[in-house]
Formats: structure tokens, C-alpha cells, sequence
């Protein structure tokens, strides 16, 4: 799409990025709720920006999968759903396993480093009520041992078309009590990958992920659950 005449293409291509954070930001946090309509007139006006940089984030989001173009409708945030959950974590298990793996062979002794630090980080902020862990720690360290891995293939399915999505799944469905043996289980793959054992560390980082998703699926079918009562009419009493 040709720049607005009043905006040089870099300046234009800003625009978009702060664009796409703030949307993003909004969306994975559910302050845009999910399945409800958005299109580019609206968000123009919100932003108080022309339609073009719009039409360009609301593409972006799209390829990101925090959005969905339904035919003869328009757009409308992802809705949070039990079956693409389930899809989502199962690709992830395969992936994030194979990145383990690759992580063993290939992790620099900064990167190792790093990891520890990282869980150093998530105990002190869990020991202090701190909700980095629910928000970006456990995400953090799953992006570290995908970078460690080496594999540029499998570093931008998991971090780009993957990540976003996780990110709003993880975010609105967040359970208090996972924290404490998530980070067990953290210090328990890192240990694996230092001692080059990529299919231990493999099986961990499976079995990891697999009660992430238990959890996040409890927590999903509460809120819907909760949702569902919510919008059932009252019944009336009579005397």
C-alpha cells in the first residue's frame, strides 16, 4: 500500500508498529474482547489516524492470529476456544521438544547462563507476589531455549505466528497456583540441557507443556462455564 501523502514511508511504518503493539497490547489482555467486531474506520477513530496505517495493523494481526476475517461480515478478534487451545499446545509440545533438543547440542555457554539467571528472576518474583511470571516470565524462558536451539526455521513458527496467540491464551486464562512447579520444572529441563541430555530435557519440556495445558484448559472451561450461567435468562419467582 502506497504511504498517506503527508507521511514519509519510515514514518509511516512506525506509525504501524506502535499501531500493532497497542492492538496487540489491548487484545491479548481481553480489553478488546475476544469475538468482537473490529474494522478499520473504528480504529482509525480511536487512534485518531487514517485508515491506511489501520487497514496495514489489522493485516498484521490477522497473519498473527488475533484476528479473524469472516466472509460477509468483517473482522472480529479470535475467540478463545477448547479445541484450537488443544491444537495450539499440541504443536507446541512437538516443537518446543525438538527445540530442546537442538538447545543441547547447540547452547552457548551466555545462553546457559542466562537461563539460570532467568530462573533466578522467576523464584525471586514469585517469592515477592510479583505477576511477571503470569504475564512474561514462563514465556521468557520458553523464548530462550527456542533461541538456543540454533534452528532459524523453527525460531520464527514459535515466536511469530505462534507466540502472539499463546500469549492471549496464556494471559486471560491465568492460574495462580501454576507458577511453583512450572519453575521446578524449568530448572529441571535447564539442568538437562547442560548436561547435553537433549531427550531428557525433551521429555521434560513435553510433560511441562502438557500440564501448562491442563491448567490453562481448567481455567478456559471455568471462564466459559461462568460466561455461559451469566448470559442464561433469570427464572422468575412466583408466590
Amino acid at each position: 500500500m502506497p504511504a498517506a501523502p503527508h507521511l514519509k514511508p519510515a514514518k509511516l511504518g512506525r506509525l504501524v508498529d506502535r499501531l500493532l503493539l497497542q492492538l496487540q497490547t489491548s487484545i491479548i489482555k481481553g480489553e478488546i474482547p475476544s469475538g468482537s467486531k473490529i474494522n478499520e474506520q473504528e480504529v482509525a477513530e480511536r487512534y485518531g489516524i487514517s485508515r491506511g496505517p489501520a487497514r496495514e495493523a489489522l493485516q498484521a494481526l490477522e497473519r498473527q492470529r488475533l484476528v479473524v476475517l469472516i466472509p460477509h461480515i468483517g473482522a472480529r478478534v479470535a475467540r478463545l476456544s477448547i479445541t484450537e487451545l488443544n491444537e495450539l499446545y499440541q504443536l507446541r509440545s512437538v516443537l518446543e521438544a525438538m527445540a530442546c533438543e537442538l538447545a543441547a547440542q547447540n547452547i552457548t555457554p551466555e545462553q546457559l547462563d542466562k537461563l539460570y539467571k532467568l530462573i533466578d528472576i522467576q523464584q525471586l518474583a514469585l517469592s515477592h507476589s510479583d505477576p511477571y511470571f503470569q504475564q512474561q516470565g514462563d514465556i521468557d524462558f520458553h523464548y530462550q531455549i527456542i533461541e538456543a536451539s540454533g534452528n532459524r526455521h523453527l525460531q520464527a513458527t514459535l515466536m511469530g505466528s505462534l507466540y502472539h496467540l499463546l500469549r492471549m491464551y496464556r494471559y486471560q486464562t491465568s492460574n495462580h497456583q501454576r507458577p511453583i512447579q512450572a519453575i521446578a520444572e524449568h530448572k529441571l529441563i535447564v539442568e538437562a540441557i547442560a548436561a547435553k541430555d537433549g531427550e531428557l530435557a525433551a521429555l521434560l519440556m513435553r510433560r511441562h507443556i502438557e500440564r501448562g495445558r491442563q491448567s490453562t484448559e481448567l481455567k478456559l472451561r471455568a471462564l466459559q462455564g461462568a460466561s455461559l450461567e451469566s448470559s442464561l435468562p433469570k427464572e422468575s419467582s412466583h408466590e
